[in-house]
């Protein structure tokens, strides 16, 4: 009984530490505003050298010893160029950062929400970025999508941390990017369609989660529930989407950037 009972903490512990990291907006910074500041503006001259009007940045919200194997980020958003109001009230050219973020007060639902580069790292828990550069003909397909009504139709508000990319039931960050992706490519809205094509041609992470745990998540957190999934759990991660987009071609570049290194994958 006291091994039973041993087993049921551990799993419980493994869904209520951030061992699955959401996607949510900083709420308890963990580095210095002055060195999350600098990171955010060397991401953003890297990108703007490279002449990227739109690319795929992901950062590490949790820390790494904790996320799963195969997971090394945990949020994942658009940041396009585009005029932008400084705090100073100037203006001038920069990155907005196209968010999913959980809802604040209610895990299980989720916002799309516009910020800065340094509000996408402010919740970060080391400043590591990996970053996906579209090739410009996806780039234009892109940042066509993310200015019409479809970049909004496509999401859908109920959130789950492990949300199965092949399903509408619920979506995470990196699921609505990958949907965004998706409609950009193939030129459509058509939800059945989307989620068509990315069974056809997307292979999720594989997330390694043994059916106690998978029994006790929705008690611990309703985010992390896993019943859109079938025996096997899989989710849409930076990852999977940059071997998808390396592995066809679509992709410019695909690297990781710190602050004083910058390393292709």
């Amino acid at each position: 009984m006291k091994r039973l009972f041993f087993i049921l903490v551990l799993a419980i512990t493994a869904f209520t530490t951030p061992s699955f990291a959401g996607s949510s907006a900083a709420s308890n910074p963990v580095l210095p505003a002055d060195e999350v500041a600098a990171f955010a503006n060397r991401v953003q001259r890297d990108l703007a050298s490279r002449g990227a009007n739109v690319a795929i940045v992901s950062r590490v919200g949790r820390d790494p010893s904790v996320l799963p194997d195969g997971i090394n980020y945990t949020h994942v958003a658009f940041w396009v160029y585009a005029r932008i109001t400084r705090a100073d009230g100037s203006t001038g050219q920069g990155y907005r950062v196209y968010n999913l973020y959980q809802r604040d007060g209610d895990l299980t639902q989720s916002d799309l929400v516009q910020d800065t580069p340094a509000d996408f790292f402010a919740g970060a828990h080391s400043l590591d970025a990996g970053v996906i550069i579209p090739d410009p003909r996806l780039q234009r397909k892109l940042l066509s999508v993310i200015a019409s009504p479809t970049y909004a139709a496509l999401h859908n508000a109920n959130y789950s941390v492990l949300a199965n990319p092949h399903t509408s039931q619920f979506q995470n960050c990196t699921e609505h990017t990958l949907d965004v992706v998706m409609a950009a490519l193939y030129d459509t809205d058509d939800r059945a369609q989307i989620k068509a094509n990315i069974a056809a041609y997307f292979a999720p992470q594989p997330v390694p989660i043994n059916g106690l745990q998978r029994l006790l998540a929705p008690a611990a957190s309703q985010a992390l529930t896993t019943v859109d999934h079938g025996a096997q759990v899989g989710t849409a991660t930076f990852g999977s989407i940059a071997r998808f987009m390396g592995d066809n071609d679509l992709a410019e570049e695909i690297y990781r950037i710190t602050p004083t290194a910058l390393t292709r994958f």
